[in-house]
């Protein structure tokens, strides 16, 4: 097999390197994005490298970044401006392959092993692409050449920030084999306890152990991962638009009072839909799955999820995949009555809490087939009122156009929902 040259590019302090973009009188102060300060909730997502030299990192809570950084400046996360970057940047990665597969917001594997004989080697395109991002994006990258896309990821972390690192076939065991175990993808902290425990401590030390061994300790997953520190990965990196930069959209909240009926949980549900359809359509992606997550008074929690028939980033698609999921899952006393006079089994408490998003995402150049029971005249008719009230809000504001669900009840339906969200990080394995 001829041997493949294959990058991976990671924008450094992603988030952040965008805001600071925005607010350059900033730069220099310790920044980091995430969370609502002023609710005083939430997470660190990106620290810039000032707050990272302070002790911050991704993952913490906003109040333990401000005890180890007591000057730290949040600000709010702006994912549709993150994705507008990481769209212009694939789209300088487009001029050298049409094999690019996100892996992430901020990171992309590209295969550019067609490109050698006509713009250099792989160190000499990483150089290129380095040089473009600052000069037409303003940010830096870091930037793995290898010869599968495990190495070209350990390259890309290897040395950061604005660096370039090969892994190639000859040096790999120089550089990757005495890096901590840790460093190889999909090796976490529970992995890591189990491969400490029988000696494991490096990459090396992993690829000299007897992969036989590592699946008695680790299961399918001890194959994986002594094929990775081996260099033995060949999965291809997938060609572009086959693969959203990431994996599912999502929100959830928790109401102002218990959702004590199905219509409740009915309005809240479209809510939340409404919002998560409208960022998969802002940002030309579409679920093939549906899934809720639901919170009851007392704190138990469960999710569920359903298959599409088609990809969809129709409101009402999937709001009613959501709702029914809820129905076949969750059944609450319709009265007073009913709830004294039914043994407990028979009904679930009031909902504190209830999230929905959609994914196994799909870019809007995803070809399907049609169900020949589908009709697709009456999906293009509600994809382009879905438009229609996307372009009112953004003209005229949320509250300008809203469903007669909402006056149901408008103490549960006075959020705006899309200015709240989740976005999920695509996996390896997707």
């Amino acid at each position: 097999m001829m041997s493949r040259t294959i990058l991976h590019s990671d924008c450094n302090c992603f988030y952040a390197s965008v805001e600071l973009l925005h607010h350059p009188e900033l730069r220099g102060k310790p920044v980091a994005v995430g969370g609502d300060p002023e609710a005083r909730h939430g997470i660190v997502l990106t620290a810039d490298y000032a707050a990272k030299r302070r002790g911050v990192k991704t993952g913490m809570a906003l109040w333990q970044a401000r005890q180890v950084c007591p000057d730290i400046i949040f600000l709010p996360p702006r994912m549709d401006l993150y994705l507008r970057f990481s769209r212009m940047a694939q789209e300088i990665y487009a001029e050298y392959t049409d094999k690019r597969e996100p892996y992430g917001i901020d990171e992309s594997w590209l295969d550019v092993t067609d490109s050698v004989s006509l713009k250099g080697d792989g160190y000499h395109i990483a150089q290129e692409i380095s040089c473009r991002m600052k000069k037409e994006l303003g940010i830096t990258v870091s930037v793995g050449v290898s010869f599968n896309k495990i190495f070209a990821k350990l390259g890309s972390d290897y040395k950061k920030p604005d660096a370039i690192t090969t892994m190639n076939k000859d040096e790999y065991r120089d550089k990757a084999w005495p890096l901590p175990v840790s460093d190889l993808l999909y090796v976490g902290s529970a992995t890591n306890n189990k491969l400490r425990g029988i000696g494991i401590r490096t990459i090396g030390d992993l690829a000299r152990t007897e992969e036989s061994l590592l699946v008695r300790k680790l299961g399918k997953m001890g194959s994986i991962l002594w094929a990775f520190a081996n260099g033995y990965d060949e999965s291809p990196v997938k060609l572009e638009n086959t693969s959203a930069p990431i994996k599912s959209v999502g929100n959830s909240t928790t109401t102002p009072k218990d959702m004590e009926t199905d219509e409740d949980v009915k309005i809240v549900l479209y809510i939340l839909a409404e919002s998560v359809a409208a960022r998969l359509r802002e940002n030309g992606f579409r679920c093939r799955t549906v899934e809720i997550s639901i919170r009851d008074k007392d704190l138990l929690h469960f999710s569920k999820q359903v298959k599409l028939q088609n990809a969809s980033n129709i409101t009402r698609e999937i709001a009613e995949a959501g709702y029914k999921l809820y129905k076949e899952s969750y059944r609450m006393p319709a009265d007073e009555h009913e709830l004294k006079n039914s043994r407990p089994e028979f009904y679930q408490k009031p909902l504190r809490s209830i999230g929905i998003r959609g994914t196994d995402l799909v870019t809007d150049y995803f070809w399907e087939q049609l169900d020949m029971f589908m009709d697709p005249q009456a999906r293009e008719k509600q994809m382009k009122v879905d438009a229609a009230v996307d372009n009112i809000r953004k003209r005229f504001g949320f509250y300008s156009i809203q469903r007669g669900l909402m006056y149901q009840d408008r103490i549960l339906s006075a959020c705006d929902a899309k200015s709240d969200h989740t976005v999920h990080p695509h996996g390896y394995f997707g």
